[in-house]
């Protein structure tokens, strides 16, 4: 789609930077199979708290244990209990979810994660697709898109909405995409424990989709337009710094998600990179460079549950 492409921003691993391994924050994974246990655990004893509890803010959604009854803005009527509304809007928020990780932070009191997937697929507002042989990952289907933007509450106008996505827009990356809510499990833990209310999620696609719209704002409805930005690029790294955004050898770098969230007071936000064995040389050292955290879990890698601790030291591997 136009909004996920940046003509300004090189992708080619082959760019050449340079690079500081300690520029970047290398984030272990919480998720070893000698500690997954204990933290899922550790999860469910905090009652007052659930990791996804941000993407249903917003929403006019049942937050009870038994299900209900929930209309569209075409009149189709669904049933969900508070499990059900949890996972439909964390699988929008992620666009695609491993089936492994949605089960591993149910509500064992509203449901098994298993029984909630299979419910909602019955529903038909989520379907599975195959990570790989092994695995498979949860997508909402327009149903399930349809359903959670008819039952937005009404917002301040300032307030900025978690976007939800349906279906899947990359299939080569299915199984780097379906490891971004691992790696916000780990990254949203460790900001909680600082005192940090998480907000919502911004996608890589949705950071990218207002560039490409202030990009092309002078084009908009001019029919002599040639399409063509006309940006400079003393202009687009100004851009880049309002939005926080590293700009770098030219080109505005964006992480794989964001995480938007109050502490103290004051609205912050966290830039995260799923690292896996796709990402070599320059292109590895030039996510490092951009500062953003840089998680390596189980599913980043490509294989088994659960990862392994990441050291900085080691980081050579990926040059």
């Amino acid at each position: 789609m136009p909004g996920d492409f940046d003509p300004r921003d090189n992708a080619d691993p082959r760019d050449d930077s340079g690079f500081d391994i300690y520029d970047a924050r290398w984030l272990d994974d919480p998720r070893d199979p000698d500690d997954r246990d204990r933290e899922v655990e550790r999860g469910r004893d905090s009652r007052d708290h659930d990791p996804r509890d941000a993407f249903v803010e917003g929403l006019e959604l049942p937050r009870g244990l038994e299900r209900e009854l929930v209309q569209d803005d075409r009149e189709n009527l669904y049933e969900l209990n508070r499990e059900d509304s949890r996972t439909l809007a964390t699988i929008g928020a992620f666009r695609v979810v491993a089936e492994r990780d949605l089960e591993a932070v149910g509500d064992r009191e509203a449901d098994s994660g298993a029984d909630t997937l299979e419910h909602l697929r019955d529903e038909g507002l989520i379907r599975f697709v195959a990570i790989n042989e092994d695995e498979r990952a949860a997508v909402l289907t327009e149903e399930g898109r349809n359903l959670l933007e008819a039952n937005r509450r009404e917002r301040g106008e300032d307030d900025q909405p978690q976007e939800f996505h349906a279906g899947v827009s990359h299939p080569r990356e299915l199984q780097h995409d379906s490891a971004l809510f691992e790696a916000y499990l780990a990254v949203e833990g460790r900001l909680r424990d600082q005192g940090a209310e998480i907000e919502r999620v911004v996608l890589e696609v949705d950071l990218r989709r207002e560039y490409q719209e202030w990009l092309q704002e002078h084009n908009k409805g001019n029919p002599a337009s040639d399409g063509r930005p006309d940006r400079d690029p003393r202009e687009i790294e100004t851009w880049a710094r309002e939005h926080d955004l590293p700009y770098i050898d030219d080109h505005v770098r964006f992480p794989d998600f964001r995480i938007e969230y109050e502490r103290d007071g004051q609205d912050r936000h966290e830039d995260v990179e799923v690292m896996s064995e796709h990402y070599r040389g320059a292109y590895a050292a030039a996510k490092g460079q951009a500062g953003f955290t840089c998680y390596v879990g189980g599913s980043a890698r490509g294989g088994g549950s659960g990862g392994a601790p990441f050291d900085p030291r080691v980081a050579e591997d990926f040059l």
